[in-house]
């Protein structure tokens, strides 16, 4: 029987084919946590989601390479470590080992990968990706240093997410990268070093700063998996902005079509809401199990509705 998958891009249910000529491997790039604090189970559904997703290919004879990010320098990490008085490594840590003991818990398989967006090997991709799309100029320097992406020099931008260009909107997240930008929707590539970084930066062409949180991913999927994946995975939360941008920061790199099947998982919700650390109507896995339900019985609930 073939085996079918709702593909976000196309909103359409699709006959999987992998990209491998022979047929049997499969590439996967999953988007893992933000460590600047204990993930809550709203996030383990999504990561139990690609679990099964993995080990059904592997019953199929499949042979699955699948990375994992974690996300350690973004806006909440360097909050967080400044309100903890630790360097930006110490207080991203425990949050990671923490991770790591989650999975066991649930039974969550390791991924073939955890790249960390800190690593220096992947700061030097972003690096390399942003002067690429800067020489086709995807990209610019505006007066405040910072890079951004040139989005409607991109013209498959939107596609995921199924919206006009036109019709974009200032939300939260893009008001907080507003600089100098030449357009509402254009986001940041790399952001220009401020009082509020501390001692977190790197240099670059730019001057010091950090890469934004887009471009952290695009780097590691290529670095490990290639200029194109089989599947990529994620919450529904993820469709936009960010794995919009990973496609036109991947594909502005390469020209190639850079995942051939998106899949996502819908949100966990509690009284009708969905779970989330911003609401503050979430769970970790340790409140669960101090309540005294084990790993097993949570990974069931979390699978258990569709």
């Amino acid at each position: 029987m073939a085996l079918r998958f709702f593909n976000t891009y196309s909103r359409e249910i699709e006959e999987f084919q992998p990209l491998d000529p022979a047929g049997r491997a499969v590439k996967i790039y999953t988007c893992g946590p933000t460590v600047y604090s204990h993930a809550h189970i709203g996030n383990f559904r999504a990561y139990i989601f690609e679990d099964l997703l993995q080990r059904h290919l592997e019953t199929r004879d499949y042979t699955v390479e699948r990375v994992m990010n974690l996300t350690d320098v973004d806006d909440k990490t360097i909050r967080g470590s400044r309100a903890a008085n630790l360097p930006l490594g110490e207080f991203t840590a425990p949050f990671k080992e923490a991770f790591f003991q989650d999975l066991e818990t649930l039974q969550i398989e390791r991924a073939s990968a955890f790249p960390a967006a800190t690593e220096e090997r992947y700061v030097q991709a972003m690096i390399a990706m942003i002067e690429q799309l800067i020489a086709r100029e995807l990209a610019y320097q505006a007066e405040d240093k910072s890079v951004y992406y040139r989005i409607n020099r991109f013209p498959k931008y939107g596609h995921l997410a199924h919206f006009d260009l036109a019709e974009l909107r200032p939300t939260g997240r893009v008001k907080s990268d507003e600089y100098d930008k030449e357009h509402v929707g254009d986001f940041a590539l790399w952001k220009a070093w401020d009082e509020e970084d501390g001692d977190v930066w790197w240099e670059s062409p730019w001057g010091r700063g950090r890469p934004g949180w887009h471009i952290e991913c695009s780097a590691m999927a290529t670095t490990l998996l290639g200029e194109q994946i089989d599947i990529h995975c994620g919450g529904v939360d993820n469709i936009f902005p960010h794995h919009e941008a990973e496609i036109a920061q991947s594909e502005g790199c390469s020209g190639k079509t850079f995942v051939r099947y998106w899949m996502h998982c819908a949100h966990l919700l509690v009284a009708g809401q969905k779970m989330s650390k911003s609401l503050g109507n979430f769970y970790t896995l340790r409140d669960v199990l101090e309540k005294g339900y084990s790993g097993r019985e949570v990974r069931y609930a979390l699978i258990r509705v569709h």
